[in-house]
């Protein structure tokens, strides 16, 4: 090898930051904070946070990020609260004011609890666990004095005694326990309780009060089963007192939240279209007292994501996903209008929050420039509260644009199109096509950069990258989301390859530099591109994909799922038509070198898809490789797991479209040497101590 070859294969393999520290990325990945929760106090004029706090990569032991409690006032003067390696979340206001409500596990509990932690200064209190089982969700009654509580029922001791013995023996998806709910009064306990569960059918899976404090909104489903949770989920009204069902809400195909109006008439419900409607983004409102069930925005070309009732009017707020922006809007029962509060393009908005005047509301959101933070809006004016990476305002920041083409068919597609850093017009660019799961979702015009996600890193390194809503994804009403279905890797597929021409023809970038990637239907769509379509894309990442739609159906957890609102049929009735939309299938004239990944535990695409096509690859004689995470399910959790994958997927990316090799590069990542380096640090840190 010349010297400048070497030279080159060194500068794709070492991290961009040792020659840029004002870009982003691999290892700022890894330090990237976001909110993961905000509620608004009863005033309005506090908010309390949780905020993810990063394991420090080869220093902590492995596992997901910690969160962590932050409190802010109107202003964005922010106080830590519970700091450290903690996990805090379920966040909840006192009716008073006084205390944030919270769940974790302390000083090496067992169960998660319920704790509160004064406003004004003090330490956190236990308020009460349950015996022999976490806490998993919980809802404070409207005048402070109960609480409702999900869980699990109490483990049997005799259990783990016989898988002691060895009786390990598992009859699939048989013996299942459902999720319970239990109510009681809202004091300080400090022996763990153990309470008489609520007369409810099923699984429970959410509840909500009423403002009178008398009935609970609950939400369940037959099993425990996924596929149950995405198909056939029922919110009803409960009179808390007799434990009564007085109503059940008959809604078909998938169910969001609920709620109840202040004034008790009402209950605003997230729903789907009918059972083959991809996606609950439809807004309904229910009469109580007559059960009559509503289509409250008729052919919205949207997504309602999330719903707030106001206290002192019958209003409904809500965000909403349109295209690929969102908006902030209200709306009152007996309209089909809404008014626009936070307008699109401004936020990627989610989780409302409301004060008890109405006159604050407060969202998580981020933009192209930052990750979620918290946003404080009065009036139509939006304010961001925290800043939770300071350090990003020292980082380039690529352009980023929504764009929109039509389908060589006339389907109206898009996505989102981030520019090479140093982006000139007229040079042409190497592209990494990022493909999104579902398909029932749609990349939104805000943050999109993670781990599998090469975003503001890849554009740093020179990459364009590109985002596509291919037909079927949401954000553009039921019928849209609806287009893929009985087609599987059909049209909605050539979308990706019009989307590349598209971006080639406006000179941007290389038509024999195109990788694509991406997870789940996403991963589908990256081996389709390797095999059926491959002579459009010169490198491929499989994550957590599809390989074989035949047994795919046979190893999921969501057969039902995927029938109603994907395939729209079953394998049986078409045997031959479902091993063609397989990329197994085309194994054989594939000429795009493919890096497969997959969680070992994943229960919804089963880890055999992956090796099924490994095998089907590798025995003749392509260009493949097969990389396990042992304890990872549907996407990587863990931060040493989401690291290693981010040092993959852009190896091979690099090495392909960047290097232009034609070997695939080195299987080993050498942790090795990042865990000697890290060894003096910890020795520093000690002796400070």
């Amino acid at each position: 090898m010349s010297k400048i070859k070497l030279f080159v294969a060194m500068l794709s393999v070492a991290s961009a930051g040792a020659f840029a520290i004002d870009t982003i990325t691999i290892e700022d990945i890894p330090k990237i904070k976001t909110v993961v929760q905000s509620a608004v106090s009863p005033s309005g004029e506090l908010v309390a946070y949780t905020r993810s706090l990063p394991r420090e990569l080869y220093v902590d032991k492995n596992g997901r990020n910690y969160v962590e409690l932050y409190l802010t006032d109107d202003k964005g003067v922010s106080r830590p609260f519970i700091t450290g390696k903690v996990n805090v979340s379920s966040l909840e206001w006192s009716v008073d004011g006084q205390y944030i409500y919270f769940l974790a596990k302390f000083d090496k509990e067992k169960y998660t609890q319920l704790y509160r932690i004064p406003v004004n200064g003090g330490e956190r209190q236990k308020v009460m666990g349950l015996k022999n089982s976490s806490i998993s969700r919980y809802d404070i009654s409207p005048d402070g004095k109960q609480v409702a509580i999900l869980a699990m029922p109490a483990k049997d001791k005799s259990e783990k005694k016989l898988k002691e013995l060895g009786f390990k023996a598992e009859v699939y998806e048989m013996g299942l326990k459902n999720k319970q709910l239990y109510v009681t009064d809202l004091v300080i306990k400090e022996q763990p309780v153990e309470l008489d569960a609520y007369k409810v059918t099923g699984y429970v899976s959410d509840m909500n009060w009423s403002a009178q404090g008398d009935q609970l909104l609950i939400k369940t489903q037959p099993t425990a089963l996924i596929d149950d949770s995405y198909t056939k989920g029922q919110w009803h009204v409960m009179n808390v007192e007799d434990q009564k069902i007085t109503m059940s809400i008959a809604t078909e195909g998938k169910l969001g939240s609920a709620e109840f109006s202040y004034d008790g008439k009402h209950i605003a419900v997230i729903g789907a279209e009918d059972k083959h409607d991809p996606a609950a983004g439809r807004l309904y409102l229910a009469d109580v007292k007559t059960g009559e069930i509503t289509d409250w925005l008729p052919n919205f070309a949207g997504h309602v994501s999330d719903i707030e009732w106001s206290h002192k009017s019958a209003k409904l707020n809500f965000i909403a996903q349109v295209g690929t922006e969102s908006i902030v809007a209200n709306i009152k029962p007996g309209s089909n209008k809404y008014k626009t509060q936070i307008k699109a393009g401004k936020i990627i908005a989610s989780n409302l929050s409301l004060s008890n005047s109405d006159k604050t509301l407060v969202v998580k959101g981020h933009t192209a420039k930052h990750p979620n933070e918290v946003f404080l809006v009065r009036g139509k004016k939006a304010t961001k509260l925290s800043d939770s990476n300071p350090w990003l305002k020292d980082k380039k920041i690529a352009k980023q644009e929504s764009i929109t083409i039509k389908a060589r068919d006339g389907v109206e597609v898009g996505g989102i199109l981030v520019y090479p850093l140093e982006y000139q017009q007229g040079k042409r660019y190497p592209l990494i096509m990022q493909v999104h799961g579902g398909p029932e979702s749609h990349e939104k015009n805000g943050w999109v950069t993670a781990y599998s996600k090469p975003g503001q890193m890849g554009a740093a390194r020179g990459y364009a990258v590109f985002y596509p809503n291919y037909r079927g994804s949401t954000g553009k009403g039921v019928a849209y989301s609806k287009l893929g279905q009985n087609d599987y890797a059909g049209k909605e597929f050539d979308d990706l390859v019009d989307m590349k021409k598209h971006l080639v023809d406006i000179g941007l970038v290389d038509s024999k530099r195109v990788g694509i990637t991406g997870g789940s239907y996403g991963g589908y769509a990256s081996a389709w591109a390797a095999t059926k379509l491959t002579e459009h894309f010169a490198a491929s990442v499989m994550f957590v994909g599809i390989s074989n739609q035949l047994s795919k159906f046979g190893t999921t957890d969501i057969s039902n799922e995927m029938h109603l609102v994907h395939a729209r049929s079953y394998p049986w009735d078409k045997w031959q038509y479902y091993l063609e939309r397989s990329p197994i299938y085309w194994a054989h004239q594939s000429k795009t070198p493919l890096l497969i990944m997959h969680g070992k535990d994943d229960p919804r695409v089963h880890p055999a898809q992956s090796m099924e096509m490994y095998r089907y690859m590798k025995v003749q004689g392509k260009d493949v490789r097969l990389v396990y995470y042992p304890g990872e399910g549907h996407g990587n959790r863990k931060v040493a797991a989401q690291y290693d994958y981010s040092i993959r997927l852009m190896r091979w990316m690099d090495n392909y479209l960047m290097d232009g090799n034609n070997e695939m590069p080195d299987y080993k990542v050498d942790h090795k040497a990042n865990l000697a380096a890290k060894k003096p640090t910890e020795k520093a840190h000690t002796a400070d101590k």
